[in-house]
């Protein structure tokens, strides 16, 4: 176990490229907010643009393709997951760090604000699972909530906070978030392959699990901010969190009502 962990370490933490790794504004590849607006703007666009014509499902093998979109975000989510938990673990200088940077001593760079800058581009990845709905025809459209498209959008503005802003928290956030992704990713991909398993209420409880497991995780934060010593992250970019993390706890919530209610009826 020792030299599974070893090599992983050497891989995922040490490896020049990620080590080394520094986000700098402006010069890194997506790291500017013109990059950030016009991302989410033209997603946003095309999103209501392609939903308001009804077109038949294209010819496409969307099967082959959903296969292919789900094992690869199983794979990297689960990379993130274990990248970023083991990047903290070698860089933090004590366990507090994991839930407060010291403010003005956190530069953005190092293996854990690699793992960060990986999941803020995995962010646009996912706008797949708008695409792959889409092209599947008017019969699956009713998946295409307002939760689906607030989430996408949301989500990437909330990642390129957290690495841009060394914002506190937020490999907690990856590791977490990653976790119950390539759960999610694994359902996804039984479903793409004709298997149903018989948990799919389970990825939805973990995701709100994972919401007000964020709401504890802000407290202490906030507790070692006021109490300890200043964090990092603007104030802004915890309130955004914040209330980002009460309106998607919100929307699955009224989703899983929604959805799960009606069954038992």
């Amino acid at each position: 176990m020792e030299t599974v962990i070893k090599t992983a370490k050497n891989w995922l933490v040490y490896h020049p490229t990620i080590h080394n790794f520094e986000w700098k504004t402006g010069t890194t590849n997506g790291a500017s907010l013109q990059f950030l607006i016009l991302t989410v703007v033209s997603y946003i666009s095309l999103t209501l643009l392609l939903s308001r014509y009804s077109f038949r499902p294209v010819s496409l093998p969307l099967r082959s393709i959903s296969i292919v979109y789900n094992l690869f975000s199983f794979s990297l989510s689960l990379l993130m997951a274990v990248g970023c938990g083991l990047s903290t673990l070698s860089q933090m200088p004590n366990p507090d760090w994991i839930f407060c940077f010291p403010a003005n001593h956190t530069p953005t760079r190092g293996p854990v604000f690699f793992w960060g800058y990986v999941f803020y581009l995995s962010k646009i990845l996912e706008f797949t699972d708008t695409l792959l709905i889409l092209l599947n025809g008017n019969s699956t459209r009713r998946r295409l909530s307002f939760l689906h498209v607030f989430h996408h959008s949301m989500v990437l503005i909330m990642c390129y906070i957290w690495i841009d802003a060394a914002q506190s928290l937020f490999p907690l956030g990856v590791v977490t978030n990653a976790s119950v992704h390539t759960v999610m990713y694994g359902y996804y991909l039984m479903c793409s392959l004709g298997v149903r398993p018989s948990w799919k209420r389970m990825v939805t409880n973990i995701q709100i699990i994972q919401f007000i497991f964020g709401f504890f995780a802000a407290g202490v934060a906030l507790y070692y901010h006021l109490v300890k010593y200043p964090c990092s992250g603007p104030k802004y970019a915890w309130s955004f969190g914040v209330v980002f993390n009460t309106s998607l706890l919100y929307l699955f919530v009224d989703f899983y009502s929604k959805s799960y209610k009606n069954k038992k009826e």
